[in-house]
């Protein structure tokens, strides 16, 4: 399956609030994805990992020229290192939390998937 999750970032220390390594994606909607696990407890022996979807809501992603663009930067001349995404105190949206994935390989198939359908909606003619 071609890409359409087009991969920004990836860091194994972040600045969210888990021990674990984070993704992010750019998406054909102009949105940035991350993609990270987390543990969780649902009761007594109902324990795991569980992989969280969420939207970084200080960026964009010019998708057609895979540049990463800050809300608060009025001046879009200037440009946004990949590493930026990944900051202190992120404002970020959770979309989805799945508790039946494995790796982040199948997190990836999840959101290319995502990011597929977008594509395809944004090919449609109004």
């Amino acid at each position: 399956m071609r890409p359409f999750a087009k991969l920004i970032h990836q860091t194994h220390i972040s600045y969210l609030p888990k021990a674990f390594s984070a993704q992010y994606f750019g998406m054909p909607n102009g949105k940035i994805y991350l993609v990270y696990p987390r543990f969780y407890e649902g009761g007594y022996g109902k324990s795991g990992m569980e992989f969280v979807f969420a939207v970084h809501q200080e960026f964009f992603f010019d998708y057609e020229n895979e540049k990463i663009i800050s809300i608060n930067n009025n001046n879009n001349d200037r440009p946004v290192f990949a590493e930026s995404v990944d900051k202190p105190d992120p404002k970020i949206h959770i979309v989805k939390v799945r508790k039946n994935l494995n790796s982040f390989g199948e997190a990836q198939i999840l959101l290319n998937q995502t990011a597929q359908k977008m594509s395809r909606y944004a090919k449609k003619p109004a």
